[in-house]
């Protein structure tokens, strides 16, 4: 894969880019004379110089400046990150599963910092080469070193981290298995006698005895562990206690256990098989103390067990009155680490949680969200209300590991708990450069997925994310995308953010063949903020990527499908893959089957379509459908002459060009004048501010004002804006809109697309727009249409209003003079 150097825009100029690594955007450009070297190894980084990746632009700016992944910014002192780390303060953790990504770093002397200048004007002796070569050796040692830490410090560990919490009290040490108590080596010597007993006896010693020996040979030196599983007097050990496994008791089992866990035995070995069935047998003879021990060490082992933990979970749901609170911490610990929730204790588990709550650690409520969270258990918005209540108030005091998990939780229960974001802005941004890589990435998947914008934390994550993102894995390249395109927002260091994930992308592309859900996240949350990579969607428009989607276990032809017609609207030099005509065929019927069920019935929809049609002279002049089905939300369309008349365009009659008769008063200018000014009783004015209080904008406050008791006639009649009073109720006429309105315009009129929002378009408790329905009304007008909206906080209030109320406001959204110049 070539390598690419970085052609930036101009911010706010030209929107639409595309990355390409071809030599043809050397050609084009003229700028670029440098030689594209190439990456050997798409995993790791560019190791000496500078790596470079190109970009080619839609509309090519001679403006490229070169982005040096190896650019570390400066962390804390080693000392200060490992005691963050030994706290939890430093950890971050995968969505889902174990696995972490390990990307090894060796950089040459060009990008290690600059030595500080040597100001003394006397000349200096040259140096020696034996001294030269042995301060390049003693730099490159420092930074390998330091690199070294930094890699360290981003590394996640799925299954220890998620263990810090029995850290924190002495019970969790008869709970679970302590892979860092300190042990007493065994010496070599004892060891090889041991297993010459073993070779000799071959099974004839007591179940005591073979015991024994499982435990002295589990404190064998640790590099000597390998050697011995694989040895065979070891199997012959093992053979002797699979013969005789029914002989020995618990507690010795338990030692056998914990001593093939320190020995790192691997998951299929027949002695754990044989183990798993005999702990399966003595079940309900077993303390709670043991069963939980027993389920933690095969969490250690990474051996699936779901027999043993059916087992478990039955016997909890018999005595979870009796459970203390280590004993329930650790419970749902194993429940997470299972990946999967018990229906019939999660109910239980609710009320062990409202028991507990004041008396956990922070950790441990940490771990209760991160094992409620890796199981899917939902649980109700009070438990989880609680628990956040129980966060705002710490969260200073709290690890970032720990936090990050409630976060995780918060997203999974959408629970919109204001106070503990409120709480992360202020906390959480001075720790964003020593989280590691997954931890950010979850604080910034939770803002996106909770809608809520705080300019604090992104930026803080955007000003971070450049010198860590060689540790990105392809689903943290694809979040973050995702999360700045979903609440469109665009940082300060927008191109150095945006280019060092697109060219991580493009490292990790092998990696989408296996997860395409996150190309396309990736690739989407681009589009929201208007950015292209032409290669990148070439490959996943390419049939053979398309297949691989359809093996996901998500549905991904709808993210598909507004990629594809995103570019074809946006991007119309683009020559590279497109989505099969059947497939566009296929989601477009689904997207408009899933409308008429959800979207065409609600209820602020409904009445705004009805009283247009009304207002315009009937159902032929107005139209409820979705003008762009990729955008997945559905459009009032309208359209008005160039003299200001509604056109009938929504055909379904021969008869619907017909003119209208009216069948009441025509309001005018003066007629809403005369209105507002003289209202018959006192009632208020309509309110169309949202719960915030935030006050309307714009013109035409007046028209929202019209009092409910004044001129009642009007409310079955179609409205008509004329330059004077008409009050002529059997003449016909055409609808004449206001003179402002009939100026010049274009021969074709006006196309009108009304947006009738609702707060999931925007950001929690703002006018933000989300970056989804920023990219459809940015395509809209690309298509030549005016987008007006009703926006949910002038809108909603209105439909407990009167009909004349609910009228009017729409008379001034459609007859707006404003429109002519946005058209």
């Amino acid at each position: 894969m070539a390598t690419v150097l970085i052609c930036r825009r101009f911010p706010r100029l030209s929107r639409v880019t595309t990355f390409s690594t071809t030599a043809k955007c050397k050609a084009e450009s003229g700028s670029n004379k440098s030689k594209q070297t190439k990456e050997e190894n798409p995993e790791t980084a560019v190791t000496g110089t500078e790596s470079a990746t190109t970009i080619q632009l839609l509309n090519p700016l001679d403006y490229r400046v070169s982005y040096n992944p190896s650019g570390y910014a400066k962390s804390r002192a080693a000392s200060q990150q490992q005691a963050a780390r030994s706290s939890g303060q430093v950890r971050g953790d995968a969505f889902t599963g174990p696995g972490t990504v390990q990307v090894q770093h060796t950089f040459g002397a060009a990008s290690s910092p600059a030595l500080p200048p040597v100001r003394d004007a006397l000349p200096k002796p040259k140096p020696s080469p034996v001294l030269g070569q042995t301060t390049s050796a003693l730099l490159s040692a420092a930074q390998t070193m330091e690199e070294a830490e930094k890699e360290k410090a981003e590394m996640h560990d799925s299954k220890e981290d998620p263990r810090v919490f029995q850290k924190g009290r002495p019970e969790y040490r008869s709970l679970s298995y302590d892979k860092f108590e300190p042990i007493e080596t065994l010496p070599l010597e004892e060891g090889d006698s041991i297993l010459r007993s073993v070779a000799l006896y071959k099974g004839s010693q007591s179940p005591g005895t073979m015991t024994d020996y499982f435990r002295k040979l589990s404190r064998l030196p640790v590099e000597q562990h390998a050697a011995l599983v694989s040895e065979l007097r070891f199997n012959t050990l093992c053979r002797c206690a699979v013969k005789n496994i029914s002989l020995f008791s618990t507690s010795d089992l338990i030692d056998i256990l914990k001593a093939c866990v320190r020995l790192v035995v691997p998951p299929t070995h027949p002695l754990l098989n044989v183990c798993e069935n005999e702990f399966c047998r003595r079940v309900w003879d077993m303390n709670l103390d043991q069963l939980l021990l027993v389920a933690d060490c095969w969490r250690c082992l990474e051996r699936s067990v779901p027999s043993y933990l059916s087992i478990l979970f039955s016997y909890a749901n018999m005595h979870w009155k009796d459970l203390t609170l280590p004993q329930f911490v650790q419970l749902v610990y194993i429940i997470g680490e299972g990946r999967r929730s018990p229906a019939d204790l999660t109910q239980k588990m609710e009320s062990m949680i409202l028991k507990y709550l004041d008396s956990l650690t922070l950790e441990e409520v940490g771990a209760v969200c991160l094992g409620l969270f890796k199981s899917l258990s939902g649980i109700s918005d009070h438990v989880m209300r609680k628990i956040a209540d129980r966060v705002s108030v710490q969260m200073e005091d709290m690890s970032t590991y720990a936090l990050v998990n409630v976060l995780k939780m918060l997203r999974y229960t959408r629970m919109d708990h204001l106070p503990v974001m409120k709480e992360l802005g202020k906390v959480i941004p001075a720790r964003i450069p020593t989280i590691n890589i997954q931890g950010i990435m979850h604080i910034s998947l939770t803002c996106s997925s909770l809608h809520y914008f705080d300019e604090g934390i992104m930026a803080a994550v955007a000003m971070t994310l450049p010198s860590k993102v060689a540790y990105c894995r392809s689903k943290d390249a694809a979040k973050f995308l995702w999360s700045f395109g979903c609440l469109d927002y665009e940082p300060p260091n927008e191109e150095e953010f945006y280019s060092s994930l697109i060219e991580q992308m493009h490292r990790k592309l092998h990696e989408f063949r296996k997860f395409p859900e996150h190309l396309l996240t990736g690739l989407l949350g681009l589009a929201f903020v208007k950015r292209f990579p032409e290669e990148l969607i070439d490959y996943a428009l390419r049939d053979e990527f398309v297949q691989k989607t359809r093996s996901s276990k998500y549905e991904l032809k709808k993210d598909l499908f507004t990629l594809s017609k995103s570019v074809e609207i946006e991007c119309p030099s683009y020559q590279g893959n497109r989505l099969p005509p059947q497939l566009y065929e296929e989601v477009t019927e689904m997207v408009l089957n899933f409308a008429e069920q959800e979207i065409y019935v609600r209820p602020e929809i409904v009445e705004a379509v009805s009283l247009l049609q009304s207002m315009l002279g009937g159902p032929e002049y107005v139209k409820n459908h979705m003008i762009l089905p990729h955008t997945r939300s559905s459009d009032v369309e309208v359209h008005l002459a160039m003299d200001g008349h509604p056109l009938p365009f929504n055909l379904k009659d021969p008869i619907a060009d017909r003119k209208l008769k009216d069948i009441g008063v025509s309001l005018t200018d003066e007629l809403m004048t005369q209105l507002i000014k003289g209202r018959s009783n006192n009632q208020s004015p309509v309110e169309v501010e949202n719960a915030a209080g935030t006050p309307s904008q714009g013109r035409g406050e007046e028209a929202r004002t019209l009092c409910a008791g004044d001129h009642a006639a009007l409310s079955g009649a179609p409205l008509t804006a004329g330059a004077r009073l008409q009050v002529e109720p059997k003449l016909e006429h055409c609808l004449e809109a206001p003179p402002s309105l009939t100026l010049s315009r274009q021969p074709q009129g006006v196309k009108l697309a009304i947006q009738v929002s609702n707060r999931n378009h925007y950001c929690y408790c703002s006018k933000r727009l989300l970056g989804l329905h920023c990219l459809k009304r940015r395509q809209l007008r690309q298509l030549g249409y005016v987008v007006v909206e009703l926006p949910f906080w002038e809108w909603f209030p209105l439909l407990k209003r009167t009909r004349l109320e609910k009228l009017s406001y729409l008379h001034y959204k459609v007859f707006d003079p404003a429109l002519l110049s946005r058209a």
